[in-house]
């Protein structure tokens, strides 16, 4: 492989007509990636999809925070086409059932959104991250993180509070997905021997109250990035308002290594050793 997509969600219905197509467009690109489920159905589905194929494609299981209530995600806060969420209950055991998969290489997404809702669910979002990280602890396998702040309330950091329930369980791999925090934030990821993925928003026109990636990025040692597409959503430029994919991982690519003033080919290499480190694979 020349690349590598660590978050992806072809598991998801966005995909249901298509998704071995857009796999094997992926495979035939010398690109990998690795399917994240957000629930128990999409969980089981990734890695059921990761089954499929000899090599190449890879899961993740968990459950995201933003399942833990009833409520509807509308296209403008997610970038792609809306959905309801039911309010899951986290099912430790099923979860490890699944985590004994070989095709298993992780656990989540999981973490904090900030994003809307109230304190009460702000804290079970706490209790049931918490149960995350114990079974990362418990088996080994890397965190997956999930952290978006709210855009109103700037007191509140998810990823500073990720940051402190994490430290809470020494020895803990894993990383922070579509990253979105400050250099403060990276640093604190850093430090904890975590890994920072970058996403297709990367490569937008930057507007104020929004992450300065140049910076972020410049700052962030390249033996520490990883980088994702987080298909359906954040489709890269110059696919920015399509479905996005895991082949346009590449786009993502090309951004850093110009941030960073380093050649394409250097900082793919660096990504695909990265992502074999963390993940085993």
């Amino acid at each position: 492989m020349k690349y590598i997509d660590i978050h992806a969600h072809v598991n998801f219905k966005a995909f249901k007509e298509d998704g071995d197509e857009v796999i094997r467009r992926a495979l035939d690109n010398d690109t990998w990636l690795v399917n994240v489920g957000s629930q128990y159905s999409t969980s089981k589905r990734a890695v059921e999809i990761a089954h499929e194929y000899e090599e190449g494609v890879f899961a993740i299981v968990g459950l995201h925070p933003i399942h833990l209530e009833e409520a509807y995600h509308d296209d403008e806060e997610i970038g792609g086409e809306g959905f309801s969420t039911h309010g899951e209950i986290f099912k430790k055991e099923d979860y490890l059932e699944l985590l004994k998969d070989p095709k298993v290489v992780g656990i989540g997404e999981c973490g904090l959104d900030y994003y809307h809702g109230s304190r009460e669910i702000f804290e079970k979002q706490k209790i049931i991250f918490r149960e995350h990280v114990a079974l990362s602890k418990e088996t080994g396998k890397a965190l997956m993180i999930h952290a978006r702040n709210s855009p109103e309330n700037k007191e509140m950091n998810a990823y500073q509070d990720i940051l402190e329930i994490v430290k809470e369980f020494p020895g803990v791999k894993g990383v922070s997905h579509c990253f979105g925090g400050s250099v403060r934030d990276m640093q604190g990821f850093i430090d904890l021997g975590f890994y920072v993925s970058f996403s297709g928003n990367i490569t937008y026109k930057w507007k104020i109250g929004f992450p300065n990636y140049e910076e972020i990025i410049k700052a962030t040692p390249l033996d520490k990035i990883l980088n994702d597409t987080d298909s359906p959503y954040l489709a890269p430029v110059p696919y920015r308002g399509k479905r996005n994919e895991p082949v346009y991982v590449r786009e993502i690519v090309k951004k850093i290594a110009e941030i960073k003033g380093l050649p394409e080919s250097e900082v793919a290499e660096a990504i695909v050793a990265n992502a074999k480190r963390l993940f085993g694979i």
